[in-house]
């Protein structure tokens, strides 16, 4: 199976721990998930009892992202098509490009990078979020699969980057401007473009922010302390600080452009996305 840590090492979870002042009431778990756990933990299993990540890939697969009920038409309501696009390097990153039928020129690109912890996942992790997007006429909705998790840290960072420069360089065949772009992304894709998960746990500097949501969420049927640590070592073995992959550590965050951020009680990264928003 994946290897996984007897317990966490980055954070004490082992500490007469309280609830921290700010964000510590939000962990708490609702009725309704409680009466999910049971339906969400063996699937997660699963995976994490593959023999490593390029299995944990292999088991999870690429299928088609269930569609929320009300939801648009995934073959109806928007076109999509795949397209290589290069990167610094030559290799040909593979995007996935969803838009409507009745699309307008000039559209806004909404670029997004797919979450799984930098190891796992392809453009359907987050393909109902572009879908719902891509119904709107005035945008273009493109998803990338940037190269994991034989590719560590930095190179999920520039495929990101490369991607970007191309889509803009691209923006004719894509039907864009490329002035007008909204960068997405959910869990370890959103990491890329510098929020929640927003720097790596050994680093985090707690005295400027809370931390609270990584002990107690440590337990999880998603994402536990020791599960989040196996795709941190996995991405970024021989970590050093860099705010390329914790961007809180970065000299300043005043003045970038502006972001909407949203997060779950249950989540260890919970904190990390507010500890972003207070940096911008």
């Amino acid at each position: 199976m994946v290897q996984l840590k007897d317990k966490p090492e980055y954070v004490d979870i082992d500490v007469d721990f309280k609830p921290l002042p700010k964000y510590g009431h939000l962990p708490e778990k609702t009725s309704e998930f409680i009466a999910a756990e049971l339906a969400i933990e063996p699937p997660h299993n699963y995976f994490w009892s593959q023999p490593n990540f390029p299995g944990f890939r292999r088991a999870a697969g690429d299928p088609n992202a269930v569609m929320p009920p009300g939801g648009p038409d995934r073959y109806r309501d928007v076109v999509a098509e795949s397209l290589q696009l290069p990167a610094r390097d030559a290799h040909l990153l593979e995007v996935k490009v969803s838009m409507s039928p009745d699309v307008r020129p000039d559209a806004t690109l909404v670029y997004r990078m797919h979450g799984g912890g930098h190891v796992i996942g392809r453009h359907e992790v987050d393909n109902t979020e572009n879908i719902h997007a891509a119904v709107n006429p005035d945008i273009v909705a493109v998803g990338v699969d940037y190269r994991s998790p034989e590719f560590q840290f930095p190179n999920p960072v520039k495929d990101f980057y490369d991607g970007l420069l191309s889509c803009k360089k691209s923006s004719k065949t894509l039907g864009i401007d490329p002035e007008k772009v909204i960068l997405a992304g959910s869990s370890a894709g959103v990491n890329l473009l510098h929020f929640p998960s927003a720097c790596h746990p050994k680093f985090y500097p707690q005295d400027i922010y809370e931390l609270g949501s990584y002990i107690q969420n440590a337990v999880n049927c998603v994402l536990s302390a020791v599960r989040v640590e196996a795709f941190i070592d996995a991405y970024n073995p021989h970590s050093e600080p860099d705010y390329r992959h914790s961007p809180l550590l970065a000299d300043s965050l005043v003045n970038r452009q502006p972001a909407l951020i949203q997060c779950v009680g249950v989540d260890i990264l919970l904190d990390e996305a507010f500890a972003y928003a207070e940096a911008l």
